[in-house]
């Protein structure tokens, strides 16, 4: 299933490190974005690995317009489940930019027929 989004990007939280049961390091980032929907409006999404989250922060800041697509992962641990939204692509979104106003010009013939 391909879920995605567009909104704004509100927020870019500080890198979380910390080490896997086999002693392999890892780094996730959270960051928040915000559509312009009345109800339900506000995503936080979650980047993991070390090369992703170095990727999103040389490309993204606060403010831009951005396209998310992501995945939905539920995990269940001693009778609680818990959600999150795990990004695999945020893009800026164009789509101010490449839309350009169409101009639609009429002619008008003197023909009789």
């Amino acid at each position: 299933m391909d879920l995605e989004i567009k909104g704004t990007l509100t927020k870019i939280g500080e890198t979380v490190t910390g080490t896997g049961k086999d002693g392999t390091p890892w780094q996730k980032l959270t960051y928040t974005v915000e559509t312009d929907q009345t109800y339900n409006n506000l995503y936080a999404f979650e980047v993991f690995s070390q090369e992703k989250v170095e990727q999103f922060k040389k490309y993204n800041v606060v403010g831009t317009k951005v396209s998310v697509k992501f995945n939905v992962s539920t995990n269940e641990w001693k009778g609680k489940y818990f959600t999150t939204l795990q990004s695999w692509r945020c893009t800026k979104d164009d789509v101010q930019t490449t839309e350009k106003e169409t101009v639609q010009t009429t002619t008008e013939d003197d023909l009789p027929f």
